[in-house]
């Protein structure tokens, strides 16, 4: 996403949904002359972003514990960029039409987030297991956390809120953990975290995370996360 980037080095970027500061370190090095904010509706994330990019010492960076929803800002920005978040908002006709408020008039948008059929293997197996005897109790009425657009949908929602010359696409991103530890330790606190909120007791939330383990370990190759990614692209008037 940082390559498709077209950058003079003096803008005001949002990092939005900024995790750990992984792209707004990147972004800051992108931009001598510019500054960048980073929000984040964790704190927990923010606080390892501080670490990571030094940000009491670097005038150039703010961070903001805010809701993509909710964001302070007015025709503010040049550019929005934002890698692994917006799938975590179920309304993107709302997002997109925030997201354009807070942009100048030229500023553009730059994202990637899950779309398609993104960790649909995984999903299906979460489903299933959800809906057996031992656990359909505690996700009677559960929702999935995530909205995957695909690449249409994701094209109609940036025009609606009044982007222009939106670009969209869908790429495929497999992953390959290494382990069986590894893969249980990402899904349960990446992927997962919410669901497993809903289970009460550590030993079914164990139990839970091991089935799934198991059945991804016959896999061919084992351990394959089928990441998907929608890439999302626009411009405001």
């Amino acid at each position: 996403m940082l390559a498709r980037l077209h950058l003079r080095g003096d803008e005001l970027v949002l990092d939005a949904g900024c995790g750990t500061g992984r792209l707004t370190a990147d972004l800051l090095e992108a931009l001598p002359r510019g500054r960048v904010v980073g929000v984040d509706l964790s704190q927990n994330m923010l606080g390892s972003a501080r670490e990571h990019l030094d940000a009491a010492s670097d005038p150039r960076i703010s961070l903001v514990v805010c809701d993509l929803l909710h964001l302070p800002f007015k025709q503010a920005f040049d550019a929005v960029v934002s890698t692994a978040a917006f799938h975590w908002v179920l309304d993107h006709d709302q997002l997109f039409a925030h997201l354009r408020q807070i942009l100048r008039p030229g500023g553009f948008l730059e994202a990637q987030c899950g779309g398609g059929p993104n960790t649909a293997r995984l999903r299906n197996r979460v489903n299933a297991l959800a809906a057996t005897p031992k656990f359909a109790a505690f996700f009677d009425g559960f929702r999935e956390p995530w909205l995957f657009q695909n690449a249409e949908d994701g094209a109609k929602s940036l025009r609606g809120a009044g982007f222009v010359e939106v670009e969209t696409s869908i790429e495929a991103a497999p992953t390959i953990l290494s382990s069986a530890d590894q893969y249980g330790e990402f899904v349960r606190n990446i992927i997962l975290r919410r669901h497993l909120e809903s289970i009460p007791t550590e030993d079914l939330r164990t139990e839970f995370m091991a089935t799934l383990t198991e059945q991804a370990a016959g896999d061919d190759p084992p351990f394959l996360l089928d990441y998907w990614r929608l890439n999302l692209r626009g411009r405001v008037p």
